[in-house]
């Protein structure tokens, strides 16, 4: 049983990194889309404008899905390895952590900025750049944890 662990807690980190992440960033483009619909049934020639805006928070979904690739082929898991210990098993969880949670959170509040930035557009449409800046600067939060990730994944030698 014991030899059956460390690949299951790889899968597991690999899955989390790529679940968390990518279920927080269909969740919030699904909704800014809803917002989108409302505001262009008001003003079409927005939808470029809002397009941008909604897609944002999809990017941690990518970010999970790198992490989710870099924990399966630093373990050696893409190429049949099954030979993992419990203690590299528990470092690859640790770090797909970062990735995990601050992928899935950070979706959350850059949607909650795009969302603002959209509700911003209705009123002045000549402010699409700052409002997409601004989603943009929790967007450098994902992008660390999956940073952290990567790094943390690459020193685990298997």
């Amino acid at each position: 049983m014991s030899h059956f662990m460390g690949p299951l807690l790889v899968s597991l980190a690999a899955t989390m990194a790529a679940m968390l992440p990518g279920y927080a960033s269909a969740k919030v483009v699904s909704r800014l889309g809803q917002a989108a619909t409302g505001i262009l049934a008001e003003d079409p020639s927005l939808f470029g404008k809002l397009v941008i805006l909604q897609a944002l928070p999809g990017t941690q979904g990518i970010y999970g899905l790198l992490g989710w690739f870099i924990i399966m082929n630093q373990s050696g898991m893409m190429a049949g390895n099954t030979e993992i210990s419990l203690q590299q098993a528990l470092l690859f969880l640790l770090a797909a952590l970062p990735i995990s949670v601050i992928g899935f959170l950070s979706a959350f509040h850059q949607g909650k900025v795009a969302e603002s930035g959209m509700a911003l557009l209705t009123k002045q449409p000549q402010t699409s750049g700052n409002s997409i800046v601004l989603a943009v600067m929790v967007e450098t939060y994902a992008i660390l944890a999956l940073l952290a990730s990567i790094l943390g994944a690459l020193s685990i030698t298997v």
